[in-house]
């Protein structure tokens, strides 16, 4: 313990790593000594779900020049990796695992011992008391005392629950993420992947690299891959959208005009709309935003969240050689079987069967707030509120969660993924380190009454 006012943050990835590194410049700035309390489920502190991979085909899917950790350095990533001694140019993907190390020394640059420290702390939080602070409840047992709490807690886990007899077996896989999770599979047998997303992807790439003889099958309801980036990248191309009301139609008419009078190429399209997602998706009614989830949230996900050229290629290459089987369809069953379980998936208004030797679950990320035991428990205390859509937490614009009867928490706040539903457009970094910047003022703000008391006692 430092003996400073504290700021706990709950979850150690990307987002409550950059929350962190905002907030101790902020101190910094401020000259405020503070102790940033950083808490993760598996110890993988500043590498959380995405950055803890240790495959190195496990590709970042923005380029360098677009993964500045802090908001008012934009080429700090890449300055960092040619320090580092990379060969890389500001075009190029890289790892990953690369990416992870990246946060861990932008985390420890940040500090100022002592005046400004991080505490790392394996643990998983189970409630959120409210007294002078916030008392942060450990599921061990014990807690912390904070002056603040960030809930950084990422993506939810995967919303999905296949129909699967047994989601003991051994050959079901229900979190491809979890630490190790794809180690075993490299026995060469058949594996059945739910989703075709970027995560499907991943695990595409990675158990067929680890066996020469695996194929891999994917089934989702669209079937639809994750486009690839393209090379040389287009310039983004503005996107002219009405002013005054703005409907789902309205918006989807607006860029297909776009895309019609950019010659048909839809990439600038995209990326001209990118910095204006968050405004659109606030203009749209809760009626038509539930509409645009319901008929064209996968389109634009597929469009707007790309895979870098190597890995297209790689995806490319197995779909040629026979090793990676799209399937448009859903999974019905899956028992036990001779390879070890029998699949029953329904396509184009048949049953297929399959026999592999895993099964699994890539649907990404979850919605279902209900489905996190942490959030769950928050949301009965009051203390937090689901969004209108229930994609995420409710919160004002600076990202203080509202409790049960919608008033703002001024000392408990969250970025990132759980502002999903206010914001859609907010799990990538850029927008990630946006709010981690504004964040950092209202946080240094909370703890400056604990701060003066401390430094009056010494």
């Amino acid at each position: 313990m430092s003996g400073y006012p504290s700021v706990a943050v709950v979850g150690g990835g990307a987002s409550g790593t950059l929350a962190a590194v905002h907030l101790l410049r902020e101190a910094r700035a401020r000259n405020t000594p503070l102790e940033v309390v950083l808490i993760d489920r598996y110890g993988r502190h500043a590498l959380g779900q995405a950055y803890s991979t240790t495959d190195q085909h496990h590709l970042l899917n923005a380029c360098a020049n677009k993964m500045s950790g802090l908001d008012d350095d934009p080429g700090h990533f890449l300055r960092w990796a040619l320090d580092d001694g990379l060969d890389v140019s500001e075009s190029d993907y890289l790892p990953r695992q690369t990416y992870g190390r990246y946060l861990r020394d932008l985390l420890a640059d940040a500090e100022e011992w002592p005046v400004r420290v991080v505490r790392r702390v394996k643990g998983t939080v189970s409630a959120l008391t409210r007294d002078r602070g916030v008392r942060v409840h450990l599921s061990g047992g014990g807690g912390i005392d904070a002056e603040a709490v960030v809930l950084a807690l990422g993506n939810r886990a995967q919303s999905a629950r296949p129909p699967i007899v047994d989601e003991k077996s051994p050959g079901y896989v229900a979190d491809p993420w979890a630490p190790d999770a794809l180690s075993e599979i490299r026995d060469g047998a058949p594996v059945l992947v739910l989703g075709t997303g970027l995560t499907m992807v991943d695990v595409a790439v990675s158990v067929t690299r680890a066996h020469p003889d695996t194929v891999v099958h994917a089934v989702s309801r669209h079937a639809l891959l994750p486009r690839p980036h393209p090379r040389p990248v287009p310039p983004p191309v503005p996107t002219p959208i009405p002013d005054g009301p703005l409907g789902i139609g309205d918006l989807l008419r607006a860029v297909r005009l776009a895309v019609r009078d950019n010659g048909g190429d839809w990439y600038g399209v995209v990326d001209g709309l990118r910095p204006q997602a968050q405004r659109l998706w606030a203009r749209l009614t809760p009626d038509d935003q539930r509409r645009f989830l319901g008929l064209a949230a996968r389109h634009w996900e597929v469009h707007r969240h790309r895979i870098p050229p190597p890995t297209a290629a790689r995806i490319a290459d197995l779909r040629a050689a026979g090793r990676l089987h799209l399937i448009r369809g859903r999974l019905l069953r899956a028992t036990a079987g001779p390879r070890g379980l029998r699949a029953q998936v329904s396509t184009d208004g048949a049953v297929r069967e399959l026999d592999v030797g895993w099964l699994v679950n890539a649907t990404g990320p979850g919605t279902d707030i209900a489905r996190d035991p942490l959030l769950a428990r928050l949301v009965a205390d009051g203390v937090v509120r689901p969004d209108r859509l229930r994609l995420g937490l409710d919160a004002d614009p600076g990202g203080a969660v509202l409790d049960a009867s919608g008033e703002a928490d001024d000392r408990i706040f969250t970025l990132g993924p759980l502002l999903r539903g206010s914001l859609y457009e907010t799990t990538a970094i850029p927008e990630i380190r946006a709010q981690a910047a504004a964040l950092a003022p209202r946080l240094v703000a909370a703890i400056a009454p604990a701060a003066r008391r401390a430094a009056s006692a010494g």
